[in-house]
C-alpha cells in the first residue's frame, strides 16, 4: 500500500490510533440529526437559519448548517482529510462527505450538548475520563478550528489550509500529544473529538449526509443495512453484499 509522501497513510492511521477495522460502521452514532433537517429553519437552538452555504458532492447538495465562515469550514475540510486521507482504497474524509456531516451534526443536539449533563462544578479530568468540558462540542469545534489557523500562522505565517500535508500533520499532532494550549478544554479532547467526529462521519448511514455513496462502507465491505440474510446464511462462501442505506429499505 502506498503512502502520501507528506503524510500517514490511511491503514496507518487506524493501526497507529488503535481502531479496530469494522468498529465504526453503524448509523447514527453522533446523533439524531439526519439529511431531511437540512430545510428546517432552526438551527441549534438559535431560531434563526444561520446556513453558511454548500456544494455538490458525489451526485448530492450538500449544504452547510453551522458554519458561516467559509475559512472555518476549509480549516476543519484540511483537518480531517489528514485524518481520513484519499489514497488507492477510495476517498478521503473530502471526498466522503465527512466535514458536512460534521457540520450538520454540530447544528444539532450533538452539538449543543443537548441531551447531556453540562452543570458544575468543573474539573480538569482524567484522559480515561468522559466528557469534562463546560463548552459545548460546537464551542470546542469552533474553537479548536480557529487555534489550528492561530498556530499555522505563528509556525509558517500562512493559514491552517494553505499548509504542505506534513506541515499540517505537525500541527494536529501537536493537539494529539496536548502540546497545544486552549482554554476550557485539552487540545488532546479537541483532538479526540476531531478524530472520532471523522471516523463516525466516514462510516455512517448517509442519511446523516457523510460516507457518500456508501463508498466508506463498500472500502470496508460492510453490507449496511439489509433486511434479512435467509438466503445467505447456510452457505459456507464469502458472501459480497452490495450496501444499502436506511434510507433505500422498504417500508
Amino acid at each position: 500500500m502506498s503512502k502520501d509522501k507528506k503524510g500517514l497513510s490511511r491503514r496507518d492511521f487506524l493501526k497507529t490510533t488503535g481502531i479496530a477495522t469494522g468498529a465504526l460502521i453503524g448509523g447514527g452514532v453522533l446523533g439524531s440529526l439526519i439529511t431531511q433537517n437540512a430545510t428546517k429553519d432552526d438551527v441549534a437552538g438559535t431560531g434563526k437559519n444561520e446556513a453558511g452555504g454548500g456544494e455538490y458532492v458525489g451526485e448530492v447538495f450538500r449544504g452547510r448548517m453551522f458554519f458561516t465562515n467559509e475559512n472555518e469550514f476549509k480549516v476543519l475540510s484540511e483537518a480531517v482529510e489528514r485524518i481520513f486521507p484519499e489514497d488507492e482504497l477510495g476517498p478521503g474524509a473530502i471526498g466522503l462527505g465527512v466535514p458536512y456531516f460534521i457540520d450538520n451534526q454540530l447544528a444539532g443536539n450533538y452539538g449543543s450538548n443537548a441531551k447531556e449533563y453540562m452543570q458544575g462544578p468543573f474539573f480538569a479530568g482524567e484522559s480515561t475520563q468522559g466528557y469534562q468540558s463546560r463548552l459545548t462540542r460546537a464551542e470546542i469545534f469552533r474553537s479548536g478550528i480557529a487555534k489550528m489557523d492561530e498556530e499555522a500562522k505563528k509556525r509558517y505565517d500562512t493559514g491552517f489550509a494553505a499548509l504542505e500535508g506534513d506541515q499540517k500533520d505537525e500541527i494536529i499532532t501537536a493537539f494529539q500529544k496536548n502540546e497545544i494550549n486552549m482554554k476550557g478544554v485539552a487540545s488532546e479532547f479537541y483532538f479526540k473529538l476531531l478524530r472520532q467526529a471523522t471516523l463516525e462521519g466516514a462510516y455512517a448511514d448517509p442519511i446523516y449526509n457523510g460516507n457518500i455513496n456508501m463508498e466508506g462502507w463498500k472500502m470496508k465491505g460492510f453490507p449496511g443495512h439489509q433486511m434479512a440474510y435467509i438466503k445467505e446464511i447456510e452457505t459456507d462462501k464469502y458472501m459480497n453484499i452490495k450496501p444499502k442505506s436506511i434510507s433505500s429499505m422498504e417500508h
